[in-house]
């Protein structure tokens, strides 16, 4: 079995293993799993998960710690409250407590949480492999066919349903604005490849809509 064909929990316990935890691996595989079902999510569910991870696979070759960028996917969005400014954080922070509790090694600890406060601008600093890889895969999604990043678009204004249609629209198009207006949207020369110009012209076009 391959491991982009394995479970989420397999695949969980498999990378847990691998990072040498002194732990069961099943209790935190249920826990993360839980939370990425969580009722108020509809694009940020274990779908986008799964997503990351594929991702992460086809670009493990450019990572110094592939495995790392792994133990980040999970937890990048494991806490996540569409109403709410830290989940980043508050993410971060659950990586440190669960990954100490499960016996990996502290540097192994910090990278994890450093992975994932860096989805919170998607901007790796130069020469910051894990980080690239990271980012990239996490933004994959913008450079899908266009049907597909209409199934993402209505599923980001799904979970922010709350927000008045004009607030939405201006919201959305900062982030589209800020992600268009950085030095590189995607950082591996693979994902540059597959996803950039795509992506731009997905953009590009929700923008016009968000304004329409």
């Amino acid at each position: 079995m391959t491991v982009m064909t394995a479970s989420l929990t397999e695949r969980w316990h498999a990378l847990l293993t691998r990072c040498g935890t002194t732990a069961d691996p099943e209790p935190y595989a249920r826990d993360l799993l839980d939370r990425w079902a969580e009722p108020q999510r509809r694009y940020h569910t274990t779908d986008h998960l799964r997503a990351v991870l594929d991702r992460i696979d086809e670009l493990a070759d450019h990572a110094d710690d592939p495995d790392a960028v792994r133990l980040a996917a999970w937890f990048h969005d494991a806490v996540y409250r569409p109403d709410r400014s830290e989940n980043e954080e508050r993410s971060a922070a659950l990586a440190c407590r669960a990954l100490r509790e499960a016996g990996l090694p502290e540097p192994l600890v910090h990278e994890v949480a450093r992975l994932v406060r860096l989805t919170v601008t998607h901007h790796p600093a130069p020469g910051d492999h894990n980080g690239e890889v990271l980012c990239d895969a996490d933004l994959a999604v913008l450079g899908s066919p266009p049907e597909q990043y209409a199934a993402y678009t209505a599923a980001i204004r799904d979970e922010y349903s709350f927000v008045p249609p004009d607030a939405f629209r201006e919201g959305r198009a900062a982030i589209l604005h800020h992600l268009l207006a950085l030095p590189a949207l995607y950082r591996t020369p693979e994902a540059h490849a597959r996803y950039d110009a795509q992506a731009r012209a997905n953009m590009q076009a929700e923008i016009g809509k968000l304004a329409g």
